[in-house]
């Protein structure tokens, strides 16, 4: 069967931030412009350190792109870390002339002890570096050349913040596609205005305390034909597959799909999503969809709609208390360069995942070497869904 197979690498501050992903198939029409716009996106936010100000994310294909298509081959991406430059006698790969000052101060909420005490680093630094909030810029490369792929069979993903720290967003009764273009046009990706104004507000007074906010995004995905994922294997539920690409994402601790949580709080027949049938389209109809378009694991033709609460960054002016991993005295936490809130650049992130995921979904149901198998596959699942149960 088709699978899509990616990875990442790269540090922080190392030269550069690179991606490879195979299975996507030939023919595909891919621009550095198309990837390009989802990085900017990333590094927009109110909230946002100055790490911000330095880069300009911008993609450099490696291999598996030529002419604006895909070959079938796998795609390197690269993402330069401008900042590098700064770093020279601290990040290069070669045996550094003299031994840098090794951070030996853990921050809570972070990766530095629990990692340093893994991999058995002296210097933290070996693991903040990786564990960085910064690798993310490479998935949303992956998640765009996805999104690509994805559109190509008439699916669109997006995401918008629903909340940030104690402040929810009020949801209109709109379209999707009205949701969508109130997201993109604001910079803390919410289609609240008031809210929005408020959220900026509690981001303000967080960081005058020294301190940090997190919050919920939503990602929505429209256009998903019902069967992708399987109910045969635990690892094969495509629920599943969504929370785990979701909880991958640095500081991100829940993920909901559909009512979630709120599931557990009614009875199901308000839960439930009854079914209807649309005799001129031969199509199955849900009239709600509280179960996030997933039932069992599987696609049911309704958008699929999972949910991210990312804790507060847990980078603090206002240090926490921490023990040196060297001399074991009690001392305030190290603080780097960080942002105050970044709930909005990680909904980007997990369109990314969302997108990554499904395609993934997407090629394990139909496969195609080529855009034309793919989408000459997909066609004739449609066909045949149209005439279902009636053989």
């Amino acid at each position: 069967m088709a699978r899509l197979r990616w990875m990442t690498s790269g540090e922080s501050h190392g030269p550069r931030l690179t991606a490879i992903v195979e299975g996507v198939p030939a023919g595909l029409p891919l621009l550095a412009e198309d990837v390009d716009v989802d990085l900017a996106r990333r590094q927009r936010g109110y909230g946002r350190g100055g790490r911000m100000k330095i880069e300009t994310d911008r993609i450099t294909f490696t291999g598996g792109v030529r002419n604006g298509e895909t070959l079938g081959s796998p795609i390197g991406l690269a993402v330069e870390n401008k900042d590098h430059a700064n770093w020279l006698d601290r990040m290069a790969a070669a045996p550094l002339p003299s031994e840098p000052e090794a951070l030996t101060r853990p921050r809570p909420g972070h990766a530095d002890l629990a990692g340093g005490q893994k991999y058995d680093r002296k210097d933290l630094r070996d693991i903040l570096e990786r564990a960085s909030a910064r690798e993310t810029a490479a998935r949303v490369a992956v998640g765009a050349v996805c999104k690509k792929l994805l559109a190509a069979i008439g699916v669109d993903v997006f995401a918008h913040v629903v909340a940030v720290g104690d402040v929810p967003a009020t949801l209109p009764e709109i379209t999707i596609a009205e949701l969508r273009a109130r997201a993109r046009a604001s910079d803390m990706a919410c289609v609240d205005p008031d809210a929005e104004l408020k959220m900026k507000e509690a981001i303000k007074t967080a960081s005058h305390a020294g301190d940090t906010l997190g919050g919920v995004f939503e990602v929505i995905a429209t256009g998903l034909l019902p069967g992708l994922g399987s109910h045969v294997q635990w690892d094969r539920k495509l629920d599943g597959r969504l929370a785990q690409a979701l909880m991958g994402i640095q500081a991100i601790k829940g993920v909901e799909i559909g009512d979630g949580f709120r599931a557990a709080t009614g009875p199901g027949s308000t839960v439930h999503d009854p079914i209807g049938f649309d005799a001129e389209t031969r199509v199955f109809t849900r009239m709600s969809n509280h179960a996030g378009g997933l039932e069992g694991g599987i696609t049911n033709g309704q958008p699929v709609v999972v949910r991210a609460a990312m804790k507060p960054i847990a980078t603090l002016r206002k240090a926490l208390s921490s023990v040196d991993i060297r001399t074991k005295e009690a001392f305030e936490a190290a603080f780097e360069r960080s942002d105050i809130c970044a709930v909005a650049a990680a909904s980007v992130v997990g369109e990314a995942m969302v997108a990554i995921t499904l395609a993934d979904a997407v090629l394990e149901k139909f496969g195609g070497d080529s855009l034309l198998e793919l989408r000459r596959n997909v066609a004739t699942y449609e066909e045949q869904l149209r005439g279902f149960g009636e053989r």
